[in-house]
């Protein structure tokens, strides 16, 4: 049975049984959503069960549970932060059914949880470790050489850039920054008559774990840098004893908040606003702190007082403080204990062509999925354009990029050999603000023309455009993609690098750089659409033409890939679609405020997640238009935009059609049917709110080993020879 036919008996199916069902209570204005703050501790939970499962060699699950722990920091400094700034501003309004005070009360009870399970499985992990040879040790297991070792590598490397400070009436509370790590101690001297008060911070500059020597592949040891210095506290304070101590992290409020600023303001004015605000954001209240329980009482009320740090933002902890760091015990020298390594692969086509992505680009549309291909060949585009003397302009969106990004050399260079060269830089995107600023002073030293987008909005969509003269014409080529113009996370996020030189996409391209550099928003686009607005309208559009096909009869589906699904909007419309009969399948990694499977809601809605060896980042929307998918006629898109209010409504966005055949039959019947078929890595979303993992079957199909071990197709070339793509089909 094909699977068109199969997606109508199905359907046929499903419309029986429901007849045959008495009508769902209707379902409460207040439970049609998931709170996005609990889906987002939702998602990391599933992240923090990676660490868990069997299946990943041991290093990696250590590296799940580093990524878990580092994304519950971000949590508390963005969206915690933005919870207390709410409630102290006095906002009432609820969200997803809950106001700001009773979302930060529900969130304090899921984190308590979810720290409760990443300490508790990093204890067992840490004996895993030591079974498989890589010991993290307490101060107590050290040997005398060991010891004798440590205190020389105190005194030469550590000792000088420590600065313990005593607290008192001449020497106030050192600044902590934001997650610093430090020791807090209580002394006393000789003769039993003073007490002092102290803080230790530990150097940044220096592993937070130290490897001792003489640690070979069959005996690794580590010792926490705090322990080492806890060892030597004597050396900082003579003539002064112990009397307790313990370790202590903090969070704090990192949400960047920039002045309304005039729209006219020059870019030097806006640069230094930056800077003014980075500097406020490294002194944000604390959010968050969490200290060791050996911590006296008094040691801990010392540190709430001087933090100014309330009750219920503290965590007493009996493992190790800054769970984060573990990924530093991540080493290659155990091959045994990682992933399998993979080299990406090239695409072909451009092979094909002696390494001319023009003439490759020229020939035909291609994608190249990342990381399963390489980024290389985004680099090669751009410096190719940059060294070619056809090349008269070139413009480039960078929201986030590497330190020495191989893309702003391109564009450096291509500036510096007189071609035109326009940057729109994205300085609000965070935690790369001070980055970005650097490269926007680069690029502004070797010529290029830099622009900032807009105050109110980010400009987060991935574009670049290529103008090249040939035969005495104009010919533009144009690189759209779903992730950042980033060599490092290229490497493990699953994104889409679409390359066309398509007259009207070429054109929508132009025009929306006109929109970020001159402010006049486009008219007259003829394929993309764009945010703010245009994606959002695009969206409705095709939504309720699937609910009118259902209507009439006709096979009507969505299938749909991003990170977050959060939009009240667009959720209360795949509600309406779902009840008219649409079939809608949805693989979100992250945040989900859209509840599946509801009877008398989402009947017809199914949400999966796929948590794995890479990170899903694509945005994919497939709508059969009248056929049952996956079909050569669907309408499919590729984009940078997540479906919430920040993408739809205060970003710069894009939303592209894809229509060449292969490029079509890639993304949708091999890409995104793998990712529905995946059963390794998946997890579903149930009506009561909770993700259950799924079960593998029989045979078990993993979408990640699937792309790892075959090419794409539209990237093949004439190398290939006969071998061919498997086809994949879905069972119903």
């Amino acid at each position: 049975m094909t699977i068109a036919r199969e997606a109508r008996a199905l359907e046929s199916e499903k419309g029986a049984q429901a007849a045959a069902q008495p009508a769902a209570p209707p379902v409460a204005p207040q439970d049609r959503l998931i709170n996005r703050e609990l889906s987002w501790l939702a998602f990391d939970q599933r992240v923090s069960e990676e660490a868990q499962n069997p299946n990943h060699p041991l290093l990696e699950r250590i590296r799940f549970l580093s990524i878990a722990a580092s994304n519950l920091d971000e949590f508390y400094m963005v969206r915690v932060a933005g919870l207390k700034q709410q409630i102290a501003a006095g906002y009432t309004a609820p969200s997803e059914g809950m106001t700001p005070a009773q979302q930060l009360a529900a969130v304090h009870r899921q984190v308590q949880l979810l720290m409760r399970n990443v300490r508790r499985t990093w204890m067992g992990m840490r004996e895993e470790l030591r079974a498989s040879g890589i010991a993290v040790l307490d101060a107590d297991e050290l040997t005398d050489d060991e010891r004798r070792w440590l205190t020389r590598k105190f005194q030469g490397e550590i000792f000088p850039i420590l600065t313990p400070i005593a607290v008192g009436p001449t020497h106030p509370f050192p600044f902590i920054p934001n997650r610093g790590l430090g020791l807090a101690v209580e002394l006393f001297d000789e003769t039993g008559q003073r007490d002092l008060d102290a803080i230790v911070l530990m150097p940044g500059q220096i592993e937070r774990f130290l490897r001792l020597p003489g640690s070979g592949k069959e005996a690794i040891r580590f010792v926490p840098i705090e322990q080492v210095v806890l060892q030597h506290v004597g050396s900082l304070f003579p003539n002064f004893r112990l009397k307790s101590s313990g370790v202590f992290r903090i969070l704090r409020d990192s949400d960047l908040e920039i002045a309304d600023l005039d729209i006219d303001i020059d870019a030097e004015h806006l640069l230094k606003n930056f800077e003014t605000a980075l500097k406020r954001r490294r002194r944000g209240n604390v959010v968050r702190l969490a200290a060791s329980s050996d911590m006296s009482s008094d040691l801990l009320t010392f540190l709430r007082d001087q933090l100014d740090v309330p009750e219920e933002d503290v965590g007493v902890f009996e493992s190790l403080i800054g769970i984060t760091d573990i990924k530093q015990l991540i080493i290659s020298e155990r091959p045994d204990l990682l992933f399998t390594p993979y080299a990406a692969r090239f695409p072909e086509r451009i092979r094909d062509f002696g390494g001319d992505c023009f003439a490759a680009i020229q020939a035909k549309d291609f994608v190249v999925h990342h990381p399963y291909e390489s980024f290389d060949v985004v680099v090669q585009f751009l410096r190719q354009a940059a060294r070619d003397p056809d090349v008269v302009a070139i413009k480039q969106t960078l929201y986030r990029t590497s330190r020495d990004s191989p893309i702003v050399q391109a564009l450096i260079e291509a500036a510096e050999a007189g071609k035109s060269v326009t940057a729109c830089v994205e300085l609000k995107a965070r935690f790369d603000e001070e980055a970005n600023m650097r490269w926007a002073r680069d690029l502004e030293r070797a010529g290029a023309q830099v622009t900032f987008g807009f105050t109110d909005l980010k400009t987060h969509a991935k574009v670049s455009l290529v103008v090249r003269r040939e035969s005495g014409h104009l010919r533009s080529y144009v690189h759209l993609g779903t992730g950042n113009y980033h060599p490092y996370t290229a490497k493990v996020y699953t994104d889409l690098s679409f390359f066309t030189c398509d007259p009207a996409l070429t054109r929508d391209a132009a025009r929306m750089f006109n929109y970020m550099t001159g402010y006049a928003k486009p008219e007259g686009l003829e394929k993309v659409a764009i945010s703010p607005g245009g994606i959002r309208a695009k969206l409705e559009e095709l939504i309720r033409k699937e609910i009118e096909n259902a209507k009439a009869g006709k096979p009507a589906g969505i299938w749909a890939k991003m990170n977050s699904l959060v939009d009240e909007q667009i959720i209360e419309l795949l509600y309406e679609a779902s009840s008219a009969g649409v079939q809608i399948e949805l693989i979100i990694r992250g945040m989900c405020c859209l509840r599946a499977g509801v009877p008398g809601l989402s009947d017809n809605i199914r949400v999966r997640s796929l948590i794995g060896r890479f990170l899903e980042h694509a945005r994919i929307a497939a709508f059969a238009d009248g056929e049952a998918l996956p079909h050569a006629k669907a309408r499919l898109f590729i984009g940078s935009a997540d479906w919430s209010p920040r993408n739809l409504d205060r970003r710069i966005e894009t939303l592209v059609p894809i229509e060449n055949p292969t490029v079509h039959q890639q993304i949708l019947d091999q890409i995104m049917v793998a990712n529905l078929k995946d059963d390794t890595q998946t997890w579903q979303l149930t009506p009561d709110n909770r993700w259950v993992r799924n079960v593998p079957g029989p045979k078990p199909f993993s979408a990640h080993e699937f792309f790892m071990t075959n090419p794409s197709l539209s990237g093949r070339g004439s190398a290939s020879g006969e071998a061919k793509t498997p086809k994949l089909k879905l069972k119903r």
